[in-house]
């Protein structure tokens, strides 16, 4: 069973994360690019108003404070990938690795759910998941452009995680139990987060105009769509697939 499972998950989130990186590629990456363009014009000009004036290097230092300062601004902003073959390999490389993991999530918490691995019940289960994992937090924290103001990271992350796991939960207990008891929990656990708020930025300035950043939240978000979407019908098929030899030879 174990290697069925890692079979499949693994097969399908190697599928359509190939596919989600391609479409990545020319949707929100292009985006991302254009919100880097607006941050750094505009890092730009705050350090040309806050240093008017020249750095004056000495003819002995041969580049040891340009270099220095390069090194110091590179461990503030962490590794960056660089433009080119980097660009392209590191977010498809997340992507991919991502869709294997949410691949084996879903079978995972199909066959704790008792649930039969068919493409339609996967895919629902997939939609299930997209409405857990990025449309409830979209709610309060939408997906960012670079140069966008936000919250403390750490703060951003329990409260994604907290709403992810009240919003499945709360799906569950709606979708999948008779009690009436168990429906108003459901909902209480779907509106809770909500309630609570979401960590708020001490400012809304942004570098990127509002029709960018817009256009990328929606953009990442039909893409989410699309990913669980995928994902669904892929592990339902990749399921059956795999077990189809394993039960020819049982019969042998």
């Amino acid at each position: 069973m174990i290697q069925r499972v890692l079979q499949a998950g693994f097969v399908a989130g190697l599928v359509v994360g190939l596919a989600i990186a391609v479409l990545q590629q020319f949707t929100t990456s292009q985006l991302i690019l254009q919100g880097e363009i607006y941050e750094k014009a505009a890092h730009d000009h705050h350090a040309a108003v806050n240093s008017p004036t020249l750095p004056i290097v000495l003819v002995h230092d041969h580049g040891t404070s340009a270099a220095a300062a390069e090194s110091e601004e590179g461990e503030e902003d962490g590794w960056q990938p660089a433009n080119g073959w980097q660009r392209v390999t590191a977010p498809s490389v997340a992507t991919i690795a991502t869709s294997i993991g949410y691949a084996l999530i879903l079978i995972a918490a199909m066959l704790a759910a008792g649930v039969p691995i068919v493409p339609r019940q996967a895919l629902l289960w997939g939609m299930a998941a997209f409405a857990a994992t990025s449309l409830a937090p979209a709610l309060g924290l939408s997906p960012e452009l670079p140069g966008s103001a936000a919250a403390p990271l750490v703060a951003r992350q329990v409260w994604w995680l907290a709403t992810a796991c009240c919003t499945a939960g709360g799906i569950f207990l709606f979708a999948r139990l008779d009690y009436t008891t168990a429906k108003i929990v459901g909902i209480v656990l779907i509106v809770l987060p909500h309630l609570i708020g979401a960590p708020k930025a001490p400012n809304f300035k942004s570098t990127a105009p509002a029709e960018l950043a817009a256009q990328f939240a929606s953009t990442s978000l039909v893409l989410s769509a699309v990913l669980w979407a995928l994902l669904g019908l892929a592990v339902g098929f990749a399921w059956q697939a795999i077990a189809r030899p394993q039960t020819a030879a049982s019969a042998a």
